[in-house]
């Protein structure tokens, strides 16, 4: 198996997490860079102030903790403060995802993210696997796991442009549409690879 770093990408409600417990449970490293992202974000106290600062003093509570609810209600309905939010978040993921992967002894990991190129990743992988599903299957799915309302759903949607096909990183896809059996798919890219 070639040695590198692989991005495991789709938009909410795709799958990305399917996949990524799928190598996971056949023994292979992966990273959550949302769940990082937030373990860093309640742990760094700049990142918090930060927030406060340039994205909504509401967001951080008088006890110092950060009210996700707020926050995603204040960036998912604007887009310049989603940028702030995400430049603040993405560099300080960037320098976690280096570390992490030099402190692994494996030839190949992987990183799943729904902002692959957003969030600057894409310098840092050597492919990306793209997982996909159809649109109002994204949306029954999240409705079901958040309780998020459709409205939501779709401005996070929107949020997320989806994967740019990068010049020299190569892409491949793996379809999530509950009739695909995702399997077959995954243990076809891990031969390839």
């Amino acid at each position: 198996m070639k040695s590198g770093l692989i991005a495991i990408a789709g938009g909410i409600g795709s799958g990305k997490s399917v996949v990524s417990s799928m190598l996971r449970a056949m023994g292979y490293e992966v990273y959550d860079c949302d769940s990082r992202a937030k373990a860093l974000m309640d742990a760094d106290d700049a990142i918090k102030r930060d927030i406060s600062r340039f994205v909504s003093e509401e967001a951080i509570t008088p006890s110092g903790e950060i009210d996700r609810q707020v926050l995603a209600a204040t960036v998912f309905n604007d887009k310049k403060l989603l940028k702030l939010l995400n430049g603040i978040v993405h560099e300080a993921v960037r320098r976690d995802i280096v570390s992490w992967r030099e402190g692994l002894d494996c030839e190949v990991a992987w990183i799943e993210s729904a902002i692959v190129h957003e969030s600057g990743l894409d310098a840092l992988v050597d492919e990306i696997w793209e997982v996909t599903a159809p649109e109002e299957l994204r949306i029954r799915r999240v409705i079901t796991r958040s309780g998020l309302s459709r409205d939501a759903i779709k401005s996070r949607m929107a949020a997320q442009s989806g994967t740019r096909y990068i010049d020299g990183v190569l892409v491949n896809c793996i379809l999530n549409d509950e009739v695909t059996a995702v399997l077959p798919q995954l243990l076809h890219l891990l031969r390839v690879y």
